[in-house]
């Protein structure tokens, strides 16, 4: 999909800085491998010290749903997962709310219910056609650019009437780190394809992919005849298997691999200031019984490609599915609803 009318931003120092998906929300697992209160000490000292926190994550107050009090609903947890692509200007402009050149090109809602046995990671089409607050209809990546995080997480929870608790980015280098540190992630490809500067080519099929291999496979579209589509369908599955690595046992009873991969991610992670380790550890805590096979992936509903009313190549929302997303979210029955709608 073509990303044109980007708003007009200043011009800023650059940082080579690129933002990726799930790896936010992979220290709260690997906080769960318990080995003595030392070893969880040492890791939480490391998130806390390491990982960069986002200054201003969410947007006023008054603009914001309500959190539960009561039900489980109460009890669940939605994190919002960015990642952003820098064309220039520092990340720290998006992170901070002011308008920047940074635009969410990958967008994933984590939801956690309240009985902690699924995870249930939604996809958002990044040129998905959206209201956003203030600016009017544009592609949901644009939020970005023209609020930064505040503004996305604005916009999100405009569309599902549903509060999301915490935020977390990871650049690119903490996704191959990870992907490293396992030794490489076993992954059955769906189809045949080059990466678009023929740098890595891949054969459908399970192979194991190393880092670079591994982002060259999450970020391919244009070898696609349906582009961001089988994109976001090849990052779930990636992720399902990077998953099952990090949460298996050889991976979980190693304290000293679980160490490595803490040291080695959270440099590259970005969160809100309330997500720090002793939430982390909590969370990891009531989590400890998921596994790989326990984490369901599904991508929103749209009703197609189109164009807009000033000729942009656009992904047009299905108001339904959102609705529908919403409400589940809103009664904790997300899992339900998924296999009624055949998402599941």
């Amino acid at each position: 999909m073509s990303t044109d009318a980007e708003p007009a931003v200043p011009a800023r120092r650059r940082r080579n800085t690129r933002r990726n998906i799930l790896l936010g929300v992979l220290a709260l697992f690997l906080a769960a491998a318990l080995g003595s209160v030392v070893f969880v000490a040492n890791l939480g000292h490391t998130i806390d010290t390491q990982t960069h926190k986002i200054p201003e994550a969410f947007p006023n107050e008054t603009s914001r749903p309500l959190k539960p009090t009561a039900g489980p609903a109460a009890k669940a947890m939605n994190i919002l997962l960015l990642g952003s692509d820098s064309r220039g200007d520092s990340v720290d402009l998006a992170e901070g709310g002011d308008p920047s050149n940074q635009r969410s090109d990958i967008m994933m809602w984590l939801n956690i219910p309240a009985d902690r046995k699924h995870l249930y990671l939604m996809s958002i089409m990044r040129d998905t056609w959206v209201d956003i607050p203030g600016v009017g209809p544009a592609k949901i990546n644009a939020a970005m650019a023209y609020g930064g995080v505040p503004l996305v997480v604005q916009t999100l929870e405009g569309m599902f009437k549903t509060r999301i608790d915490h935020v977390a980015i990871v650049d690119f280098e903490g996704f191959k780190s990870i992907t490293d540190a396992l030794g490489g992630v076993q992954v059955n490809v769906p189809l045949d394809f080059t990466s678009l500067h023929g740098q890595f080519t891949f054969k459908a099929g399970p192979q194991k992919l190393n880092g670079d291999q591994a982002l060259a496979f999450v970020r391919e579209r244009y070898a696609f005849v349906d582009g961001d589509y089988q994109r976001v369908k090849d990052q779930q599955i990636f992720l399902r298997a990077m998953l099952n690595g990090v949460l298996s046992a050889a991976t979980l009873t190693n304290p000293l691999k679980v160490t490595d991969l803490v040291d080695k991610i959270s440099p590259y992670v970005s969160v809100d200031a309330s997500l720090d380790s002793g939430t982390m550890g909590a969370l990891a805590l009531s989590l400890k019984s998921i596994r790989g096979s326990d984490v369901l992936t599904f991508t929103l509903p749209t009703l197609g490609t189109g164009n807009s009313a000033d000729g942009q190549s656009i992904v047009n929302r299905d108001d339904s599915a959102i609705a529908g997303i919403g409400k589940a979210l809103g009664n904790d029955t997300l899992g339900a609803y998924l296999q009624s709608a055949g998402l599941g």
